[in-house]
């Protein structure tokens, strides 16, 4: 029933417009489920299927062409994703991972991709000795009743990643589906993946790291008790408490940040680090100085978005050296968030 094109692509279905729209229209009626049997009653699902850590433009080229897809074919776009990241369950004792998103960003992010459904499935040991058989029949045809598969040219699946588009075509003819692969030139000049924007945030390179990701990297967290020196020199600050253990925090500095307080995004400044001036050798800290603002944030969520790195962390000879740097630091902060 599906022949394979030249180009890996199922023939049959339009080709992409080549585009890629940073700017698609957010979906606020995206329907979000946390397991794929609670998804169903939708007419002609398309679906893509991954991690899809960051939602970065390399993402938002295949996502633009699920809905693409969908819409020439009157339906509705799926991404069909999971929670926790397969490498903590296939792997539990390597604790290098660290993500982009946590899992809330991940769905805001997905909103503003205009995705119509979200399907966040638990993965397990369980669902990861799947056979790309089962895999495909289980959840594909019987759960989701998919009308259409849209994935990258490097997409694997099943057990020991033993599934791959040739795999999808074969069982595509046997269950009814059309597949398409988007070619790997395509996704190739986007030239981004998450573990360059991850490289690039653990190296302080903030700039670059949104640039990939087509939005301001955001941290959040719960603001707690400090120990008042920054008070005391006059840059009070709000200690950022980061919840989720496997949320990348970038290289150790001061960044220019918007802080999101009462849905308004006010300027501040950021400082990751061990405080070396305060002879500290601890925990790292994560602390925020709201630039021109009084407010107490203590016990809230906040949520900054950096904008860019002004200097990395320094050791000063006295807290008077400190307090001019800062001073010197939020003017700088204040040029970047112009």
């Amino acid at each position: 029933m599906f022949k394979k094109s030249e180009d890996h692509r199922l023939i049959g279905i339009p080709p992409p417009s080549n585009q890629l729209s940073l700017k698609a229209k957010s979906n606020e009626n995206l329907k979000v489920y946390h397991h794929v049997k609670d998804f169903g009653g939708v007419v002609h699902p398309v679906m893509t299927t991954g991690t899809f850590d960051g939602v970065h433009t390399g993402h938002r080229f295949i996502l633009d062409r699920l809905k693409e897809v969908a819409r020439n074919n009157g339906g509705e776009s799926v991404l069909f994703t999971f929670d926790p990241h397969p490498r903590t369950v296939l792997f539990p004792d390597d604790d290098r991972l660290r993500l982009l998103n946590t899992q809330a960003e991940k769905i805001e992010r997905v909103r503003a991709a205009g995705i119509d459904h979200l399907i966040i499935h638990p993965f397990t040991e369980a669902f990861a000795k799947l056979t790309p058989f089962d895999y495909v029949r289980d959840l594909l045809v019987n759960a989701m009743d998919v009308k259409t598969v849209v994935i990258g040219y490097d997409h694997r699946f099943g057990k020991n990643r033993e599934g791959d588009f040739d795999s999808l075509l074969e069982f595509g003819e046997m269950f009814n589906f059309a597949v398409e692969e988007i070619p790997p030139q395509m996704i190739d000049e986007v030239n981004v993946s998450s573990t360059k924007i991850r490289r690039a945030l653990l190296e302080g390179d903030v700039e670059t790291a949104n640039k990939y990701l087509s939005y301001n990297y955001p941290l959040t967290g719960r603001v707690i008790t400090g120990d008042g020196i920054g008070r005391e020199l006059e840059f009070p600050t709000a200690n950022l408490d980061i919840m989720n253990r496997l949320k990348l925090i970038p290289a150790d500095g001061v960044y220019a940040v918007e802080a999101m307080v009462g849905g308004k995004a006010l300027p501040a400044m950021m400082n990751i680090g061990h405080r070396p001036t305060l002879g500290e050798q601890g925990k790292k800290r994560i602390e925020v100085h709201l630039i021109n603002e009084k407010v107490d944030l203590y016990g809230t969520q906040l949520t900054v978005n950096l904008i860019g790195r002004i200097r990395s962390e320094i050791r000063f000879d006295s807290l008077e050296m400190l307090r001019e740097q800062l001073h010197q630091d939020r003017r700088k902060a204040l040029e970047m968030l112009v």
